[in-house]
């Protein structure tokens, strides 16, 4: 049981003297830079799906 504690106790002291918090301005452009990526990311795959979808949909309907 003692060594439970000690652990949690160590996480704590960790925690709050160890960890580099970042700021509210450094999270929030990180969020930005991560929504910008996935819109990003999400238009290239739909833009190669609906490639993919037209010329599959062409060879169906021509062969």
């Amino acid at each position: 049981m003692n060594k439970l504690v000690g652990f949690f106790k160590e996480s704590y002291i960790e925690l709050r003297e160890r960890v580099t918090w970042s700021s509210y301005k450094e999270l929030q452009s990180y969020s930005t830079l991560v929504l910008i990526a996935s819109l990003i990311f999400a238009i290239c795959i739909g833009g190669v799906d609906f490639v993919f979808d037209n010329i599959l949909g062409w060879l169906y309907k021509n062969f």
